[in-house]
This record gives C-alpha cells, structure tokens and sequence, in this order.
C-alpha cells in the first residue's frame, strides 16, 4: 500500500512537469498593444497637449509625451523610454500628437510584453522547482521506506543469524509483524526458540550424563576402595611372599581401577575447548555498540567508554554481555547500571543489577558449570552462561569477576588494552 503511494505521488509529479514543459513551449507571447486603449491616448493627450499638467491617464498603458524637440513634456512613471530611438529599441509604440492637421509631438507607449514574458518564465521556474522537490522528497521518503521495511530487518537478521551461529540462543530478534518480512522474521525467531528448547534438553541430557558418571563413580570407588583397605591389611599381616605379591597386585588393579574411574569423570568438563576465540584489536566504542545489542529490553544506563584500543573477539565478547543481561533480566529483573574504568593495562567494565544480590556463599560457585543460585527456581536456564562466559573471558587474556555491589550482583569483565596484555 505505502510502496503504491509513493509511486502513484512520483507519477502525478511527474506529469505535472512534463504539462508545464509542453504549456510553455507551445505557448506563443502576445506583444500587441490594445488599439482602443492606444487610440484613447492618443485622443485624451491631443485634448491636453496645451495643458499637460492636469492630464489624467485615461488607461493601464503607461506613456511618455514629447514635443517636436524631443523634450519629455508628460510620462505615467519614471523608468519609461524617453526618447524616440530608446522606444523603438525596446519596440514601444511611437505615434504622432496633431492639432489642426499639425504635428505637435509624439506619444511613446510603452510595450510591457518582455516584463510580461518574465514574470511567465519566472512563474514557471518557480513551479518546475516545486516539483523537482516534491520528486526529491518523494524519493528520499520512499528511500526512508525500503530502508526501514527491507534494509534494517535484514540486518537484524544478519546479527541474528551471527548470534545463533556463535551459540547465543537467549535473545529474541525484534521484529514488527506489520512490515513486509514480518512473518519472515517471526519464522526465525520461532527456529531460535526452538534450537534454544534443544539446547536446554541437550544441557538438561548432559547434566544426566554427569549425575550418571558421577553416581557410578561413587558406586564403583566404594567397593574398590574396601577391596583396597581389605588388600592393605592382608599385605600387612601375609607371611608368604607369594600371598605379599597377590595383595600388592589387587592393590595395583583397585588404583588403577580408581585411575580410570576419576577421568571418566572429568572427561566431561573438556567440551569448552572446541569453542575457538580468536581476539583482535577493536575500538571501545564498538565495546559500547556490543553493550547495546545486549540490552534488548533497553533497562540498562550505559556510560561513556573511554577511548582506546582493547584486545577482544567481538563475537565471544557480545555472547559474554549477552549472557550477563540475560541473567539480570530472568533473575534480578530490575534496571541496569553498566560503568567503565580505563586503567594504565586494562579497562573493567561493571554490570551491577538492582536485585539484591546471590548469598554470599554461593559467590565462590556461580560461575562454575551446571551451578545455579538459589534464586533460578522455575526459572529455564542450564547454568552454563556464566561458565562459558569466563571460559572466554580467560581466552582473550581478561577476567570475569562476580561480587554483591551496592545494589545487586556485579559482574566485572577485565579487557586488556592492545599491547599491554
């Protein structure tokens, strides 16, 4: 409909030029002078010529009176031809004053056809101008238009895309039903809810595993250890060399059994190292731009971010913000203070919520894998946002550091400036 608009708007513009433009140049100027008004000049000025002072003009035609010597005897206003080759230069009207069949003087009528052409071509100048800007702003509006409805949602698709690519499921992608890829955009919005219930059933599957491994291992190291404790003390009182050797060698088995037990359980902490990070040197107001993307909901006061260059992987670092504001927004719920400090090595930006804060002694564990604070109930979560986060903070040679700030939890997160790391 709007895209109909803007097109029918351009098209009216456009034949209105060009009806101006033909109007004009097939329009012909009349510079003819009105006979009856001439003649009764003529007549009004031949009853006055002995008394010119009191002579009124009769007319709309502007004049000049000369006597036989060419002396300006009577004119209507100034700037009038005022002699007889100046009026047949600008093509004035040049008749004869008689009185009794003599010629007494000459009457100069002036011709106003060119002021006439001028102000048509000063009236037309003003016209096309008008309509050359209404093209513009029609062009520029509909330039507004294809960029709002079509350029801007496809590059909130392009940094969508970027942020499912990276592993960052927890923001949604704006979108207005009411444009042209509206239902586009919810389609894939829908997909990332979707990979995100997957991620969470996959985390919820793996965290099983771990309950699992770690059951079993409790399971299985118990009675290898009473094997073992049996086998030490048989060592300790065995009088036969043959029945040393068979204690020491189930003592051996229940180690190694033991051995193999405790790395089958940490196997599974290795996952992270197939997330490569790949830091760069990048300005800090695109530190600032990241800050921004994170804050969806719009609940943080983001302060200025001093000038200088930090070595970071822009990609690794927004999921870093990403995951912080998420957790604010599931958890605390509140506005968001984000603050800055620039040292000589590395600048420490602040995330501080309003909610209160996690207990203190559960500071220590936040950041570890599957580890969720006391507050998370009913809340969807896998208790990975904060371990993967410092996982990359650690990569790019920073730091994440929670504490209870003033007001809520305060996330640090320590960037190193280029060539100071």
């Amino acid at each position: 409909m709007k895209k109909g608009f803007f097109l029918f708007g351009f098209v009216i513009v456009f034949v209105a030029e060009i009806i101006m433009l033909i109007v004009f140049s097939v329009q012909t100027q009349d510079f003819t002078q009105d006979a009856v008004a001439v003649n009764e000049v003529v007549q009004t000025v031949s009853q006055d010529f002995n008394a010119l002072d009191g002579h009124k003009n009769p007319t709309a035609l502007d004049y000049v009176v000369l006597d036989n010597d060419g002396n300006v005897l009577y004119k209507t206003r100034s700037g009038l031809s005022e002699s007889i080759n100046t009026a047949i230069t600008h093509r004035d009207t040049v008749l004869d004053i008689t009185l009794d069949d003599t010629v007494v003087g000459k009457v100069l009528i002036y011709n106003d056809g060119a002021q006439t052409l001028q102000a048509q071509k000063k009236t037309a100048i003003i016209v096309l101008s008008v309509a050359i800007a209404l093209q513009c702003a029609i062009c520029i509006g509909y330039a507004v238009y294809m960029h709002v409805t079509i350029v801007r949602p496809f590059k909130k698709l392009k940094g969508f895309a970027r942020r499912v690519a990276g592993g960052n499921l927890d923001i949604p992608l704006e979108m207005d039903r009411g444009n042209l890829f509206g239902a586009f955009t919810e389609s894939f919005d829908i997909m990332r809810s979707e990979l995100k219930k997957a991620r969470i059933a996959e985390a919820q599957a793996q965290r099983s595993k771990k309950e699992l491994v770690a059951k079993l291992s409790h399971d299985i190291k118990t009675p290898v250890a009473s094997i073992k404790a049996v086998s030490e003390v048989g060592l300790a009182v065995a009088r036969g060399e043959k029945d040393k050797a068979n204690y020491t060698q189930i003592i051996g088995k229940a180690d190694q059994i033991n051995t193999l037990v405790t790395n089958l359980f940490t196997a599974t902490l290795e996952e992270l190292e197939q997330l490569t990070v790949t830091p760069t040197n990048i300005e800090s107001g695109k530190v600032k731009t990241l800050l921004e993307n994170a804050d969806y909901l719009h609940r943080a006061q983001i302060s200025e971010i001093p000038e200088c260059l930090v070595c970071a992987d822009p990609l690794r670092l927004q999921q870093v913000f990403d995951n912080i504001f998420a957790n604010s927004y599931k958890y605390a719920k509140t506005e968001i203070a984000v603050t800055a400090e620039k040292t000589d090595k590395h600048i420490d930006i602040s995330i501080e919520d309003f909610g209160g804060g996690v207990p203190a002694e559960e500071l220590p564990t936040i950041k570890e894998k599957f580890k969720r604070g006391s507050n998370s109930q009913n809340t969807e979560g896998a208790g990975l946002g904060l371990y993967i986060s410092d996982y990359f903070m650690k990569e790019m040679q920073g730091g994440l550091d929670t504490a209870n700030g003033e007001h809520g939890l305060k996330v640090t997160i320590t960037l190193n400036l280029s060539g100071k790391n």
